[in-house]
């Protein structure tokens, strides 16, 4: 129970790497604030989850992409919970396609929702942070935003920026003692690879020194350690999970 009297928010929570976060936070005592923009029921349920172990949960809906909505996330949180000390920027989309074809709206959506999102809720979030004096930020990235990825130019460009964002960010605010960390992920078993064609996921998996997928528990895990004081003095950092996919 180590997080025990801590209140997390995780966007994009209903569902994927998000569910398992929210749900591993809870299961280790959280507060749990499980966003979502638009699966109310899956929400639900994750709140239901954890609950029925012993935790504390509810839902807020809210486009994160949107700065007021993001904002009102924040505000609901500490008003509900009355405090807020781990924000999990988990939102994100995919509108994959080679650069020759993508749409603009194919580009602007997934940087909004990807990237302005963490934007829009780590700023709110801060305030709040440094004025306690304490805070966790963890941004859920992927390897193609470390090794780029053909086919998703707005996706990995969205990935980076989160990465720059981390490392400018902890500089920022590590004096408050509020630390921003990243995981990127590799390929890891959620809806998202479920329209991948075979033939693409296998190659993938050819280049993973593991020879497996990744579990949205894995992820979770990695966030939980960056979000508890055993992380105290890491900060600025990228934890890559994705069975050596990617190595640097």
């Amino acid at each position: 129970m180590r997080f025990q009297d801590k209140v997390a928010i995780v966007t994009g929570a209903s569902r994927g790497i998000g569910r398992a976060i929210a749900l591993e936070l809870g299961r280790q005592g959280a507060s749990v604030v499980v966003n979502y923009r638009k699966n109310q029921q899956a929400a639900e349920e994750v709140v239901q989850a954890i609950q029925e172990t012993g935790g504390k949960a509810t839902l807020f809906q809210a486009d994160v992409g949107d700065f007021a909505q993001a904002e009102g996330l924040v505000k609901f949180a500490v008003e509900h919970f009355g405090d807020l000390h781990i924000l999990v920027n988990n939102a994100g989309i995919t509108r994959d396609g080679l650069i020759m074809t993508m749409k603009e709206t194919d580009w602007d959506d997934v940087i909004r929702t990807n990237l302005k999102s963490t934007f829009n809720c780590s700023r709110a979030a801060v305030r709040h942070m440094m004025r306690r004096r304490y805070g966790r930020i963890i941004n859920i990235t992927s390897v193609a935003g470390q090794m780029g990825n053909a086919g998703q130019t707005n996706y990995s460009a969205s990935k980076a920026g989160q990465i720059g964002f981390t490392k400018a960010l902890a500089r920022e605010v590590a004096a408050r003692n509020v630390t921003v960390n990243a995981v990127a992920a590799g390929y890891i078993e959620t809806d998202i690879w479920a329209s991948v064609p075979e033939d693409a996921r296998q190659a993938v998996l050819g280049m993973i020194p593991l020879k497996r997928k990744g579990q949205p528990e894995e992820i979770a895990k990695a966030v939980a350690y960056l979000a508890s004081d055993d992380a105290a003095y890491v900060t600025g950092h990228v934890l890559t999970v994705d069975g050596g996919m990617a190595m640097f």
